[in-house]
């Protein structure tokens, strides 16, 4: 049926000045968007909880998930202090190669510095957890959780895909075999 109307205005009251739920580039808060991203990384754990601890083929024997638990605190720290020189000198480097790796190519240039911005992100995060790690808290588990994420997001990014996947299902099995010995 067609009015000669510009679609949206044919017949009723009209909508201007206020929001539409489903209308795209409508404004949201940041409480809007907080609250959106917590509901979709929530929805995240729980489907990842029903394939890696329900759903999965073998669960992790009770003796090495507390030897895990006991000992990701100090793997945490232990691999942060290896990564730092890493990170300060690819920093260092990059302030005087990123230019001629752009001229290089878009590929090489940005990823690197992605790569490089995403790693520097997770190591603040995983030591964040490390005091939770320590004292079991769900807290902790849940940064090293979202540092997870934020890896897989910076491979995907990074086009670094396959390996960004694989490495992801991989740290979310143990991580999710280990939860329960997390509390709050």
């Amino acid at each position: 049926m067609e009015s000669g109307m510009p679609q949206g205005e044919a017949g009723g009251a009209s909508s201007q000045g206020t929001p539409n739920p489903g209308q795209t580039g409508a404004p949201q808060s940041a409480g809007d968007v907080k609250a959106e991203v917590t509901g979709i990384i929530s929805k995240l754990e729980a489907m990842l909880d029903g394939y890696m601890v329900t759903k999965a083929p073998f669960a992790l024997p009770l003796g090495l998930k507390e030897f895990i638990v006991k000992v990701s605190p100090y793997l945490v720290i232990i691999f942060a202090v290896m990564a730092l020189p890493v990170i300060l000198a690819a920093i260092g480097l990059s302030t005087a190669f990123v230019p001629f790796a752009m001229m290089g190519g878009y590929g090489w240039g940005l990823g690197a510095m992605i790569s490089l911005a995403v790693s520097v992100v997770v190591i603040v995060m995983e030591l964040m957890a490390v005091p939770g790690l320590f004292k079991r808290t769900r807290g902790g588990w849940h940064l090293v959780f979202y540092a997870s994420i934020v890896s897989l997001v910076g491979s995907v990014i990074s086009l670094n895909i396959i390996g960004g996947i694989i490495g992801a299902i991989i740290g979310w099995y143990i991580l999710f075999q280990v939860k329960d010995m997390y509390k709050n």
